[in-house]
């Protein structure tokens, strides 16, 4: 666990340094307090503004950051000089993990301002899971990309899946179609509702599904490149 600590330690100085990194943690929340309060409609739904930038939150800035971070220090050799010096490689992620799904999870208690006090709870742990298979995503595009430019490259795809189809699935049923299979439409859902009733048994069987996905691929990626 020191070794964990000096990982989380050593991202939260370089924080400041890469701006790149840094902007994804504060975009999503300023927009959706400048929107939610700027914003009024007849008819728009409570909310509404939240409950689409958080999904969108949750498929771009743990998967960018996290790919962002681990492709970095592969490039400048920063990762061969920490497993030298007997920091092993399931501790490293874990630092990196923890550093991006804490700084998530700020992100999105600042978000979750504008909610009823009830529905925060539920609200964070959803917001929570979703980073988690994000970020586990996003170390696997880290992990198999040679350099930060590859990792760019790799990763916009997936972050535009991910964060804009379940927006643009409110207004295409056939995008909703395709989208339904991913845990960003599900997670989109569930904020409807505030509950897992809204999606159902097939809705979180399709985030558990998404989920395994990540963490097989995750472990797939790290046994082929090792670092």
């Amino acid at each position: 666990m020191d070794n964990v600590s000096v990982i989380i330690k050593k991202q939260i100085r370089d924080t400041f340094k890469n701006k790149t990194v840094l902007i994804q943690f504060v975009m999503f929340p300023a927009m959706t307090l400048i929107m939610e309060n700027a914003i009024k409609m007849d008819g728009m739904p409570v909310n509404f503004f939240t409950k689409l930038f958080s999904v969108m939150y949750i498929g771009m800035a743990p998967l960018t950051s996290a790919a962002a971070i681990i492709s970095e220090e592969k490039e400048k050799n920063t990762l061969r000089v920490l497993l030298m010096a007997n920091v092993k490689p399931w501790e490293y992620l874990l630092g990196i993990s923890v550093y991006v799904w804490t700084l998530c999870m700020l992100g999105a208690a600042v978000m979750a301002t504008g909610l009823p006090a009830s529905d925060i709870p539920f609200y964070m742990m959803t917001m929570g899971l979703g980073f988690i298979i994000s970020i586990l995503a996003g170390a696997c595009v880290g992990i198999y990309a040679k350099n930060q430019m590859v990792s760019t490259s790799l990763v916009m795809p997936v972050m535009m899946v991910l964060s804009f189809a379940p927006m643009l699935a409110m207004f295409n049923d056939k995008i909703e179609k395709v989208a339904r299979f991913f845990y960003t439409q599900q997670i989109r859902v569930v904020f409807n509702t505030m509950s897992f009733d809204g999606v159902g048994g097939k809705g979180l069987l399709i985030i558990a599904v998404n989920a395994c996905l990540a963490l097989g691929l995750f472990f797939v990626t790290f046994r082929k490149n090792r670092l």
